[in-house]
């Protein structure tokens, strides 16, 4: 009898933990407080770029696999916070991820530091509802460039 309870015990400890750590893994998902962008939201905002800034926080890899917008500001993640005094002010930001959590959490950062975030989008999501990416061709190493360009001479 009190191996089996002690099993029991056991068992809902560990659900216990378990539903605590899902609880808590399903609340930092969607814990930003920068708006979650729709396709038409976007597109609406896009149609007027010389208010619009696009702060994309991918990798160049992400851009050039996936793909990207055709005006945007690259800052890795890691170096945003390093890059706000050059950030202008005066346009409305949004912030693009491939699925909007690093979005997220730029936007916040951002807004916290007085800029006007009127949103975060995530790519792949924005391409799956019909918006069109611009898809970039990665750019070989400058010394491969030149060996290119020659051969193209001759």
């Amino acid at each position: 009898m009190r191996l089996s309870r002690s099993f029991s015990l056991r068992s809902w400890s560990v659900l216990l933990v378990s539903l605590v750590v899902s609880v808590a893994f399903a609340q930092s998902k969607g814990e930003s407080k920068t708006p979650l962008l729709t396709r038409s939201q976007f597109d609406q905002l896009l149609a007027q770029p010389e208010q619009l800034l696009i702060i994309d926080l991918r990798r160049p890899d992400e851009l050039t696999t996936i793909g990207g917008l055709p005006v945007y500001l690259s800052i890795q993640a890691a170096d945003l916070e390093k890059s706000l005094a050059w950030i202008p002010k005066d346009r409305k930001i949004v912030t693009v991820s491939n699925h909007s959590g690093r979005a997220g959490r730029a936007g916040d950062l951002l807004a916290a530091k007085g800029f006007n975030v009127v949103g975060r989008v995530g790519v792949q999501n924005y391409e799956q509802e019909g918006g069109k990416l611009t898809k970039i061709a990665p750019r070989a190493p400058a010394g491969q460039q030149k060996n290119a360009q020659a051969a193209a001479q001759h």
